[in-house]
């Protein structure tokens, strides 16, 4: 007899407090805008050609760090799934800093 499971994904996990609402509320900020600080600082004490070379250096390590988080806190079958910079957030604060968000859901 043959039986298929199907590899259940585990959801996003739903955040709770409010304390643990803003870090991942300013994680993600920090994740989507950080970029362009950096460039508009640059720009602002140099030049836009500089504002330019810090905006693309800029752009490539906060893929990195992206990355990094996702791949710290994702579960390992849930690696090859697109997540959002809201969904990164809430995964690292659920994981990391809020432990009793976790425990609640189990």
């Amino acid at each position: 007899m043959q039986t298929d499971f199907i590899n259940l994904i585990e959801p996003t996990p739903k955040l709770h407090s409010k304390k643990c609402k803003a870090l991942a509320f300013i994680l993600r900020v920090f994740l989507q805008f950080t970029t362009f600080f950096v460039a508009l600082i640059v720009w602002y004490i140099y030049d836009y050609f500089m504002a330019g070379a810090a905006l693309l250096l800029s752009f490539i390590i906060m893929g990195i760090i992206r990355s990094k988080i996702r791949n710290s806190v994702i579960p390992t079958k849930q690696r090859e799934y697109q997540y959002n910079d809201q969904g990164i957030a809430d995964w690292y604060v659920a994981r990391e800093i809020c432990f009793e968000e976790v425990l609640e859901e189990n």
